[in-house]
């Protein structure tokens, strides 16, 4: 099971796009195209329904993983007494592995320390290998390994997609040979194509001439070749351009120029996660294994417009709420895509990934929840290349699986259906005729081939929300409302969506913005600490942690046996972070973000013998701080920041060293503190952390 993040229902080459896709189209043509393939608006919710074949609410997981509210329907986790899809398939000796992201952990949980029992392994997988958090770096992941912390092979050249196909590849491997007899269960679940959006240049570059036509043609060509190949109905229609999408045409050169560079980044991005995955199939080629595994590629939810208007070079732009003229950003494009240009594409972008649909994630339109489907099996499936037009969604995987691996399982415990029957038969009817959504207030529900969908304000009342209705039999892209000319059905359905979401745990409802969601002080994680003491040794303190920015008040006060060269504290990547460090005597304090680099040094040499030394920043309202280098508890040195973050980067804070991505230029390597020379360093927060700042970043990146 292949899971990209946040790919449009048109991106596949397979599905009508210009982005190449050659692994994912020749298992197109080989096996089945769904174009009638539904999931939840988030990533989390759509994960934990296709490893459970349940509704996302009744599970716990009502939006993402990263804060518990309180309520049932939204605890950050799957309820523990749901059996995940693994634990079924142990029954029958599978193996089970799972590469990539997990994202089904509560944030607080995501320590070196844990507590693990929302952990894949403890939750079912066998071997475990991959990211926690919803999106990382692709040079400088946090990788996880089983129940503990591993880093990255520093190789100039690393990238987390090629990175995750090696383990998946290694971890088959080992299967092969050490469970010759056992069938395996892998879950590839890339980073790609969630911002932010990181490739080779000549994955990007090729991609210049191509989408230079900007999005309204491209949107206009995806569904020109989408209906030559059958994937829509004749007559599909385009919907309109989302509001607040500029026509291409209205735009300024320059804002053409960075556009098209965001645009390509992002398929560069999708074009060598294919060619990753196609690593992967080839060793199952190479093994005799292709034909008679069954093979599923899909996104959990459609194209983001987390990008904004604008999109960035620089994604800390964006995620931490700072304005960039397009200048700058242009500025930046020779490093688009490597460790210091981590993009993200405008909407418009998004809008055209989404072809024909309307609106994008987080949303229960069309855009948010319909996504391509691929399913490749030799063996089982004689309908090379064929077309499947059946409403399916995320919770009828795990049911399909269990049935196509002969696993008994009770159909009660699932609220989805198998779809196996639709592999021979074109047409086959639909496992389901019912399926509600809801996502921030946002709803939906089909039945019967009509649907009913209402974008909900956040703080209106919900008997306020205008509700529109479709007839999908005849409007497949859902652009004609038909809410005035048929109010009974409409009545039915809005009547039928309270019963549904009464029956799957969806109240209370609750349409908190999610940046309001996200910033709820639940006691969670390290954000309340007033005071962290981090021992010399101590492991890498993951960005989850939620301390790793240098948006509060904070002093940084090492205790060290004797003064030596090397990193004391460092926090973030070469993309963006600070550090204290000790070089040639002297302590140094340095300050990345975007273009601003900060660097502070002391007037002279550290004195022998025990000292105490760090430094002292006061952050401001406007977000600017002042930075006061101490030594033995004095001052020593100063410099002012102009903008502190709440992320510096996606990577998160080590002691003693400077791991995989150095912030400084001043060093090469990790640049670590003699083992003798570090006691501990205290980390003392004057306040609690700004839960507002760091929601806005956890939402942007969401």
């Amino acid at each position: 099971m292949v899971i990209l993040d946040d790919t449009g229902w048109s991106d596949f080459g397979c599905f009508g796009s210009e982005i190449r896709t050659p692994t994912i189209d020749r298992l197109a043509a080989g096996g089945l195209r769904y174009t009638n393939f539904h999931v939840t608006p988030m990533c989390s919710p759509t994960r934990a329904c296709l490893l459970t074949g349940r509704n996302n609410h009744k599970l716990g997981m009502r939006f993402i993983a990263d804060t518990d509210t309180g309520f049932a329907n939204s605890r950050g986790r799957v309820d523990p007494d749901v059996p995940l899809l693994p634990t079924h398939l142990r029954t029958a000796d599978y193996g089970s592995y799972l590469v990539g992201k997990w994202h089904l952990t509560p944030g607080h949980e995501i320590t070196p320390a844990g507590p693990f029992h929302n952990w894949p392994v403890p939750r079912g997988f066998d071997r475990y290998y991959g990211f926690m958090d919803g999106c990382t770096d692709q040079h400088a992941p946090e990788l996880y390994e089983d129940n503990h912390q591993v880093q990255p092979d520093p190789d100039p050249d690393y990238h987390l997609s090629a990175d995750l196909a090696d383990r998946a590849i290694g971890y088959l491997r080992e299967h092969r040979t050490y469970r010759p007899d056992s069938p395996f269960y892998l879950q590839l679940a890339l980073g790609a194509t969630h911002a932010p959006f990181q490739a080779p240049k000549e994955y990007i570059e090729c991609y210049l001439d191509v989408f230079a036509k900007g999005w309204d043609r491209t949107r206009a060509d995806r569904l020109r070749r989408q209906a030559e190949a059958g994937l829509v109905p004749e007559g599909t229609e385009l919907t309109a351009r989302n509001p607040g999408v500029a026509p291409w045409d209205d735009l300024t050169e320059d804002e053409r120029t960075l556009f098209t560079h965001l645009q390509a980044a992002y398929a560069g991005f999708l074009e060598h996660a294919d060619a990753q995955l196609g690593r992967v199939v080839a060793a199952l080629e190479e093994w005799g294994a292709l034909e008679n595994t069954v093979v599923l590629v899909m996104s959990d939810n459609g194209a983001s417009r987390e990008g904004g208007p604008q999109g960035a070079v620089d994604v800390n732009a964006p995620y931490n709420g700072v304005g960039q003229s397009v200048a700058q950003e242009l500025s930046r494009l020779d490093r688009l895509g490597g460790p210091q240009g981590p993009a993200h594409y405008p909407e418009g972008w998004a809008t055209a990934g989404n072809t024909p649909f309307r609106l994008y994630k987080q949303y229960t339109d069309l855009g948010g929840v319909r996504v391509p489907l691929v399913v490749h099996w030799p063996r089982g499936i004689a309908d090379a290349g064929g077309i499947r037009d059946q409403f399916v969604h995320a919770v009828d995987v795990a049911p399909t699986l269990l049935e196509l691996a002969g696993v008994p399982s009770d159909r009660g415990a699932f609220d989805g259906r198998s779809i196996a029957g639709t592999f021979a038969d074109a047409t086959a009817p639909a496992p389901r005729e019912t399926q509600y959504f809801e996502m921030l207030g946002h709803r939906a529900i089909r039945h019967q081939g009509w649907k009913a969908v209402a974008t909900h304000v956040p703080g209106t009342p919900y008997e306020d929300d205008v509700w529109r209705l479709y007839d999908t039999t005849r409007d497949f892209s859902e652009c004609h409302d038909l809410a005035a000319e048929e109010p009974d059905q409409l009545k039915l359905l809005c009547e039928l969506w309270e019963e549904e979401a009464a029956a799957h745990g969806v109240f209370p409802l609750d349409d908190r913005p999610l940046k309001e969601l996200l910033a709820l002080d639940t006691g969670q994680g390290m954000l309340s600490a007033r005071r962290v003491v981090l021992e010399a040794g101590s492991g890498h303190v993951p960005a989850a942690c939620r301390i790793t920015g240098s948006n509060r008040t904070m002093r940084a006060t090492a205790r060290l046996r004797h003064a030596a060269d090397g990193v004391v504290l460092a926090s973030g990547t070469s993309a963006g972070g600070y550090v204290l460090y000790v070089q040639d005597g002297h302590l140094v304090f340095e300050h990345r973000l975007l273009d601003a680099h900060v660097r502070c040094v002391s007037p002279r040499p550290l004195p022998a013998g025990e000292v105490t030394a760090g430094f002292l920043l006061e952050r401001r309202e406007d977000r600017s701080a002042r930075l006061v280098l101490e030594v033995a508890g004095e001052a020593v040195a100063g410099a002012e920041i102009p903008m502190t973050a709440a992320r510096l980067s996606g990577f998160g804070l080590d002691v003693g060293r400077d791991t995989l991505s150095q912030v400084s230029p001043s060093y090469t390597g990790e640049f670590p503190l003699p083992a003798d020379a570090l006691i501990d360093v205290t980390l003392d927060f004057t306040g609690p952390g700004s839960a507002d700042e760091l929601a806005d970043v956890l939402e942007a990146t969401e």
